[in-house]
């Protein structure tokens, strides 16, 4: 392998003194370098000007990686400089907030954040897993002992069951919206549905099951549901920012209330 390395740079090396160009010869004996590598089961980033990006490291070999974790968000954890997002479960964003059963605003995300790290405090943590999405963070599940730390932040409420890729936290997420743990004390938008906001605001429609009327008057914002004295007489404007909602929590989670003399 040193032997390999020496021929890497002696080729840096000689390729940095020709600004760059890489003649047909010299591409010929990269190609075969990167034979090499390939068969010794390395990956280094060999082309002149390169290197390796430090967002995106090697996933950890037989799938698992075990240390002391920095916690990111409430569903994103790094050991090691590598970045785990935890498998199964989404948190609320660092950004956003969520309401209390009276309706006072707090925010969530900051809320989920300080819940993982109690939860993990100085322990080491077991992390297993074998895939990674699309930012390239490793999709794991995490152990504190024999304690599922994934599933522990749905039983507390800070974190929900992410059904578009799993349903092995279900159960944990009924359990955690019975007790009214965690974000279940009040109300709030599903993560999923906070990051898209921007982009669905305008986007949903009238439906069955998204039937409440979002209005936006001298009285701020206010929702109707189909039982409203108001609800007939409210039109959506959805171009002045008026929108749909499929629940009255979603309602409220987005700033608007109910009507005060229904």
């Amino acid at each position: 392998m040193g032997t390999v390395l020496g021929v890497i740079l002696k080729f840096r090396k000689r390729n940095s003194q020709r600004d760059g160009k890489i003649s047909t010869s010299s591409m010929v004996e990269y190609c075969l370098l990167i034979a090499l590598l390939i068969g010794s089961g390395t990956a280094i980033a060999l082309m002149p000007g390169t290197s390796v990006d430090a967002d995106y490291p090697m996933l950890p070999e037989g799938g698992e990686i075990v240390g002391p974790a920095e916690v990111i968000d409430g569903d994103t954890i790094a050991i090691s400089g590598l970045k785990i997002r935890l498998h199964g479960i989404d948190a609320p964003e660092r950004d956003q907030s969520c309401f209390t059963e009276n309706g006072t605003a707090y925010p969530c995300g900051i809320s989920a954040h300080r819940a993982l790290e109690e939860l993990i405090a100085s322990h080491e943590l077991q992390c297993k897993g074998d895939t990674t999405d699309r930012y390239g963070r490793l999709l794991a599940i995490c152990y504190r002992g024999v304690e599922d730390v994934n599933a522990e932040m749905v039983r507390s409420g800070w974190a929900v069951a992410y059904r578009r890729y799993s349903e092995e936290y279900a159960a944990a997420e009924k359990g955690a919206k019975d007790g009214h743990h965690g974000l279940w004390q009040g109300y709030f938008q599903m993560p999923w549905n906070w990051r898209n906001a921007p982009e669905t605001r305008t986007a949903k429609r009238n439906t069955p099951d998204c039937n409440i009327k979002g209005n936006i008057s001298g009285n701020g914002k206010i929702y109707h549901t189909p039982e409203s004295l108001w609800y007939s007489r409210t039109r959506v404007n959805e171009q002045a920012g008026e929108r749909w909602f499929c629940s009255e929590s979603e309602a409220l989670a987005a700033g608007w209330r109910s009507p005060r003399f229904d």
